[in-house]
């Protein structure tokens, strides 16, 4: 008889304790609710998470199915729609710039985001992203020195505090270094006062290194939403986007060549080009491409000008 008598608060005893799990796994940054995965298109370029177990892993969902997904919803946030979205482009190998909904130019423009730069213009900007240090961001350093090339590096806490004498050499050589967040989150699943935790300590080191202040953002994994980008804005950042780029923060399968290619063919007016520094393939293929973009009557011009304009 007592069998029974437990067996009823057993099962309610486990249901309780599965309502808690299932509650405090929704509320952890990095894991949404089913169904909040899917962004707004293809993911061209997603950034490298700096922890040593997911070095070379893509940082959200590749695939992107054309949807758009709320993002976790925090206490104290401004009315303002935050939606996740996540960055993706149409291309082509025509040499033009490729197709963007003028919604999401619309957005963009009000909070001076920024993907591309003139459409008339044979200028392209270079940029890359630091999650971690492969050893090959030196290398990078001496290329673009040897070419008379100038780029920005967006760089996480991780890297700061790891390699502070490379990042050093980056302002000291003219590039710009922008901010990529302490710890690399999707900005729309933060209050604004986590948003600042993540851009101000970086910012703060940064300066404290160089005397210089950040004026660039990149957003983790390309994901942004009008609230993300109205909170940063006000902090004084410009968010940089992104119009060519490719899958190169995993082993590119066809080497060095691809990587060339894959710059080259896609190469237009006004390109803000993305790469990442942990790759072997884009280093070997990087004296080429700067030469031959050259070679093709491109100017490399800044971050700076593009912001001018």
């Amino acid at each position: 008889m007592r069998k029974f008598i437990w067996l009823p608060v057993a099962v309610a005893i486990l249901l309780l304790a599965f309502a808690a799990y299932s509650k405090s796994r929704q509320a952890l940054p990095g894991h949404p609710p089913a169904g909040e995965t899917n962004f707004a298109g293809p993911i061209t370029g997603v950034k490298e998470n700096p922890s040593s177990e997911n070095r070379g892993k893509p940082d959200g969902n590749a695939s992107g199915n054309g949807s758009q997904a709320p993002a976790v919803s925090e206490p104290g946030s401004p009315a303002l729609d935050n939606t996740r979205r996540g960055w993706g482009l149409k291309r082509n190998d025509s040499h033009e710039q490729p197709e963007m909904p003028a919604s999401i130019r619309s957005l963009l423009s009000k909070y001076d985001a920024y993907y591309i730069g003139d459409p008339d213009a044979r200028e392209v900007y270079l940029t890359f992203d630091e999650g971690y240090e492969n050893g090959y961001t030196a290398k990078i350093l001496d290329i673009l020195k040897n070419n008379d090339v100038k780029a920005a590096f967006f760089i996480t806490g991780h890297y700061l505090k790891t390699n502070p004498e490379l990042v050093k050499r980056m302002v000291d050589e003219g590039h710009i270094v922008g901010n990529h967040t302490m710890n690399h989150p999707s900005l729309p699943e933060l209050t604004a006062a986590r948003i600042a935790a993540e851009l101000q300590p970086l910012e703060q080191e940064y300066e404290k290194l160089t005397g210089q202040k950040m004026r660039y953002l990149r957003p983790p994994k390309g994901e942004y939403s009008e609230r993300s980008l109205a909170e940063t804005r006000a902090m004084g950042y410009y968010n940089i986007f992104w119009s060519l780029a490719f899958v190169d923060w995993v082993p590119v399968p066809g080497g060095a060549a691809e990587s060339y290619r894959s710059v080259m063919d896609n190469l237009h007016n006004g390109a803000v080009i993305l790469l990442h520094a942990v790759s072997k393939e884009n280093v070997e293929a990087l004296d080429k491409i700067l030469k031959d973009v050259k070679a093709q009557e491109y100017d490399f011009k800044t971050l700076d000008d593009l912001v001018k304009k």
